[in-house]
């Protein structure tokens, strides 16, 4: 499941760098198998608490389990939201400063997934208290892209701005995930619960 998110997180670079309506297609048909992976995944997570009943570091795999699978299907739905702009493309390309931060920003989500991924596949300590730093990464990123639209001028500046929002918003949201899922990680590995207050947002 999370190697398909990945593989729609690749796609969604190619909408925002392209405008690439086929890639923006394909995000689509996968995101029913992810949301098929999720459900069974998290069937198969019920079944082992209903009647397995682990204990300590097995619940505690289980429960996290089922806290990423959610992250993942976020991030997932997430993807979506940038593909559905595919037909704003020449919009996009209208701001060039704007555009290019954008897919900045895309890059930056797309190598902290990956992080993450990393992170989970090794339950990787470094990996994941290196993903809790990824915020200073994006943010400042945002902040250039309010200041870069603020200057935009043309007849259609204000779409251009509703549109480019828009998309930083996601890109950040993506980028926040990531951030759960290292702490989701974090926790799995110590049993610190203190890990958990990234998880509130």
């Amino acid at each position: 499941m999370a190697l398909r998110v990945d593989e729609n997180l690749r796609r969604m670079g190619r909408v925002l760098a392209d405008g690439d309506p086929d890639a923006a297609e394909a995000m689509l048909a996968a995101d029913d198998e992810i949301d098929a992976m999720n459900v069974s995944l998290m069937d198969r997570c019920y079944t082992v608490l209903r009647t397995e009943a682990p204990l300590a570091s097995d619940l505690r795999l289980v429960v996290s389990v089922l806290r990423i699978l959610s992250e993942l299907e976020r991030i997932g739905d997430l993807t979506l939201r940038v593909a559905k702009t595919a037909p704003e493309h020449d919009l996009l390309r209208s701001c060039p400063e704007g555009h290019v931060l954008l897919c900045s920003m895309a890059r930056i989500a797309e190598e902290r997934y990956q992080l993450a991924l990393a992170a989970w596949a090794r339950t990787d300590l470094d990996a994941a208290e290196e993903l809790s730093r990824s915020g200073a990464m994006i943010e400042p990123l945002q902040s250039e892209l309010v200041e870069v639209l603020t200057r935009a001028t043309g007849a259609d500046v204000a779409r251009l701005a509703i549109v480019c929002s828009s998309i930083g918003r996601t890109l950040d949201r993506i980028v926040d995930h990531t951030v759960i899922i290292g702490a989701r990680v974090r926790y799995l590995i110590t049993g610190e619960v203190d890990h958990l207050a990234a998880e509130v947002r």
